[in-house]
């Protein structure tokens, strides 16, 4: 059982789905929790959860695109915990539109929802590992960066180069003992997917290999394996995480 006692996670996106599981499994691994998101009411939600999984947490309301949330979010964390261990970067959103029809503020939304998001969090969770002797940093990309996604092409693109600047961020920091990698999940049941008709979700599973769709537990499992010591040997690494849907497209 992977133990994290001592250490201190960030988790921005906490509020529900994918961010809200890794908070608690971080919980559960025992690390402390900085919970990060716009709306405090789930966010304060989160935190209870995580208290409830037997391990202490806090609550941040910040905007990820917004440089000065992200300081305020790694100076709360440094200063009531000590120290920053881990951050999974999962806060981004997407929306719909051919590449012709989008509009610039379109676009830039796209990018600093998903990218600029990350680069930032980067920017202020590095010093703050450095002092502390090393640390780990997973981001959420897609199973959208990888393949061709009618309609959401912004987001797909955000969403590669949330793996090239991790890949670039890991070959950087790999000598102060910051490890970054991603994930990149498929189809998964968070809030999106709320309201959707069974036959819809039935067709989506019939197309992936397992057979299912998944839930923000897989995902979250992962990053913190990717926190872990059982994973001291990955870097610069993009984890898909698809129930095998990318590996069977022609």
């Amino acid at each position: 059982m992977i133990s994290m006692a001592g250490k201190v996670a960030i988790v921005t996106g906490g509020s529900s789905g994918i961010g809200r599981a890794t908070a608690i499994a971080f919980g559960k691994a025992g690390a402390k929790v900085v919970v990060v998101a716009r709306r405090a009411d789930k966010g304060e939600e989160t935190v209870q959860l995580v208290k409830e999984a037997g391990s202490e947490a806090v609550f941040v309301q910040a905007d990820v695109t917004k440089a000065s949330d992200i300081e305020k979010m790694v100076k709360k964390t440094v200063e009531t915990y000590g120290r920053l261990d881990y951050a999974f970067n999962n806060a981004g959103s997407g929306t719909s539109g051919k590449i012709a029809d989008l509009s610039e503020t379109d676009w830039d939304f796209e990018i600093n929802a998903n990218l600029k998001s990350v680069w930032l969090s980067m920017k202020y969770e590095i010093p703050a590992m450095q002092q502390s002797g090393g640390g780990v940093i997973v981001s959420t990309s897609s199973q959208g960066a990888l393949l061709g996604v009618a309609n959401y092409g912004a987001y797909g693109a955000a969403k590669a180069g949330v793996i090239a600047l991790s890949r670039a961020a890991a070959a950087e920091y790999s000598a102060d003992r910051i490890r970054i990698n991603t994930v990149s999940p498929g189809a998964v049941k968070t809030d999106l997917w709320a309201g959707a008709p069974p036959e819809m979700l039935d067709q989506v599973a019939a197309g992936i290999p397992l057979q299912r769709i998944g839930v923000p537990e897989d995902i979250a499992e992962a990053v913190v394996w990717l926190c872990s010591d059982g994973a001291a040997f990955v870097t610069g690494h993009n984890l898909v995480i698809d129930g095998g849907f990318t590996a069977v497209q022609k």
